[in-house]
């Protein structure tokens, strides 16, 4: 088989191809494809235009490749979205149909860092530090630290799948209106990578969201890592 001739760049056919057979099932979720050669010689196309091809599509997450065995089909995120809209992990884990759940590694009342006093407010003076694990259907899928004023969160009447956005937002009877969010890849992080259960070959996606009211007031520090394989995000971009 020989790809059809258009006017852009062959290995992005090379990579709609292949998109389109894992698409249509011919490669399915966690096989191997073809080595190279069979693969380039059944496409029509060098080695070197594969090898562009394939390190696309394992940029885009369609696919891993492992030196010395083989490319494989990642499994498709059972939660994918855009990441406009604020939403509780909460209720991202049950709009993926799984049931969610939380498991604590840690919960302290901690003093303010100069760090911390630069994302909240100068005047703070001491924050709960909350590190847990969110699972879905008991699976570990994101390991978050979240740091909240301590006259926010009532630490001693803390429940094991309370949503921390429920607290606070009782606490101060506003609701949390908007984050303003970084997003890091991140290729290994021994204790983390640990507590989720990943492969050394996964890739997990860090976000750093500071949480604000519709007054403006800083009032929840997150840090999360998602696993790739279970959550993808996407951003609306407008033409201005």
């Amino acid at each position: 088989m020989s790809l059809k001739i258009d006017s852009r760049q062959l290995y992005l056919q090379v990579v709609d191809e292949l998109m389109g057979n894992i698409r249509h099932g011919i490669y399915a979720e966690n096989e191997k494809l073809p080595s190279e050669y069979a693969l380039s010689k059944k496409l029509g196309v060098s080695r070197a235009t594969l090898r562009e091809a394939l390190r696309v599509l394992e940029e885009d997450n369609i696919v891993t490749r492992k030196h010395g065995v083989g490319t494989f089909v990642n499994p498709k995120p059972a939660y994918s979205s855009g990441i406009e809209e604020l939403k509780s992990l909460t209720k991202m884990i049950r709009q993926s149909g799984k049931t969610p759940g939380s498991q604590y590694i840690s919960a302290d009342i901690v003093d303010a860092t100069d760090e911390d006093k630069c994302k909240f407010t100068s005047a703070i003076g001491r924050l709960v530090r909350i590190e847990r694990v969110r699972t879905a259907d008991e699976v570990p899928v994101v390991f978050c630290i979240d740091k909240v004023p301590a006259d926010l969160f009532p630490l001693n009447n803390l429940r094991e799948n309370e949503s921390i956005f429920e607290v606070i937002e009782s606490a101060l009877d506003k609701k949390i209106a908007y984050a303003i969010t970084h997003i890091e890849p991140v290729s290994y992080h021994d204790r983390v990578y640990s507590i989720l259960d990943c492969s050394p070959n996964q890739s997990l996606l860090l976000l750093k969201q500071m949480h604000y009211t519709t007054d403006d007031e800083a009032v929840l520090y997150s840090a999360n890592y998602f696993r790739s394989d279970i959550f993808s995000f996407h951003v609306l971009r407008k033409r201005v």
